[in-house]
């Protein structure tokens, strides 16, 4: 399997296709994607910034770092969201590719800590992330996870 990590900030060209890609895996408007990478690929920020994976010509997976995913803590920022690696590229450690490029990335940007929001108990800390605390998500009852990571190390 050979598979070419890509920014989208360096590839313009495959915004469009990226957002629908993250649209179709998790029924997040489109509009949402397209906003938030079209901003990703004007550089006027560190934050929104977006990754895929490619295996040839299809998306193999992806990842966005944006300011708030969807919960009450919004001082935890910036955080991962919309992690997903297709089916037949799991057990391969391409989410854990996939995190450590939107950790050296943003360090290389100047943000030196990162939060993501999960319902995961292990898969995280597998890839050095610490758990953080408990944040209801924005709409719901139920309190998820939040991990913690410093994108230096």
């Amino acid at each position: 399997m050979s598979l070419s990590l890509i920014k989208l900030r360096e590839r313009p060209e495959l915004a469009d296709r990226a957002a629908q890609w993250f649209h179709e895996k998790w029924g997040i408007p489109l509009i949402a994607y397209q906003e938030s990478i079209a901003e990703c690929v004007k550089r006027s920020a560190p934050v929104p910034q977006w990754y895929i994976a490619l295996d040839g010509d299809l998306i193999a997976g992806g990842l966005g770092v944006i300011e708030n995913d969807f919960h009450q803590r919004k001082d935890l920022a910036p955080n991962v969201c919309a992690l997903y690696v297709e089916k037949s590229h799991r057990g391969n450690g391409l989410a854990g590719e996939l995190l450590n490029l939107a950790c050296t990335d943003l360090n290389s940007l100047g943000i030196d800590t990162l939060y993501l929001l999960t319902d995961h108990t292990s898969f995280y800390e597998r890839h050095g992330w610490s758990f953080f605390c408990m944040a209801k998500c924005d709409g719901e009852d139920e309190l998820s996870r939040v991990y913690v990571k410093r994108t230096g190390g």
